[in-house]
């Protein structure tokens, strides 16, 4: 898939689901529950033992699925996605040499950042959309809000502590998707494999976020 439709699709969907669990064999089922919940993105975070196999068996295996790369932290690891795979690329931070890589590379790549002056410089890298993370210790929807004013031109997701109760304070604020993880894929549901549990949770989470941009188009 080119950069432009996964980017479109993140747009779209406005949420990111990150897997970080303790096997590839959970991630892999993680990855199908959210899928047939109706969310088709997900990111494996390289955290996540053998990742990169998993990000080859999905790319492979899960067409209907765009799989990408999580708490990427060197160009090495970012090559080993790319062939792998992998249809962009994430970090929790901002690494200019990673984002001037997936530039050259032509993935879309999604820069972590967490100050004014990151946000922009992320940005002026070639990242089309910014990570705002850890989100919700500074500040929460309040601190998506307040980036919002100077660069309204940056496509941000929101990360760090994004639940229910939150999420759509964060679409009401201007963030473009949430990156969720642990509320959407909890690590006791996997190991009992209760998929349809995590189908439900992707369901619930996809009509939060069209309920709160329905409220923001009404609003603007």
């Amino acid at each position: 898939m080119k950069k432009e439709e996964v980017l479109a699709k993140i747009h779209e969907v406005g949420i990111m689901p990150g897997i970080r669990s303790s096997s590839a064999e959970d991630g892999r089922f993680a990855a199908d529950a959210i899928g047939r919940g109706g969310i088709p993105i997900v990111e494996i975070t390289m955290t996540m033992p053998r990742a990169i196999d998993v990000i080859s068996d999905m790319a492979r295996n899960s067409p209907g699925i765009i799989v990408g790369a999580g708490t990427v932290l060197d160009l090495e690891t970012a090559q080993r996605c790319l062939d792998a795979g992998a249809g962009f690329l994430t970090s929790p931070g901002l690494d200019l040499k990673i984002v001037e890589f997936a530039v050259k590379q032509n993935i879309l790549v999604i820069a972590g950042a967490m100050t004014p002056t990151e946000v922009i410089t992320a940005w002026q890298a070639g990242s089309e959309l910014v990570k705002v993370f850890p989100c919700a210790p500074i500040g929460g929807a309040a601190y998506i809000k307040a980036l919002r004013g100077p660069f309204p031109q940056v496509p941000m997701i929101a990360a760090g502590g994004v639940n229910q109760e939150t999420a759509a304070d964060f679409i009401l604020a201007g963030a473009a998707a949430l990156g969720i993880g642990g509320r959407l894929i909890p690590k006791a549901v996997i190991e009992k494999r209760q998929g349809e549990r995590i189908s439900e949770l992707a369901r619930r989470f996809l009509r939060i976020v069209q309920t709160a941009r329905i409220k923001t188009s009404h609003r603007n």
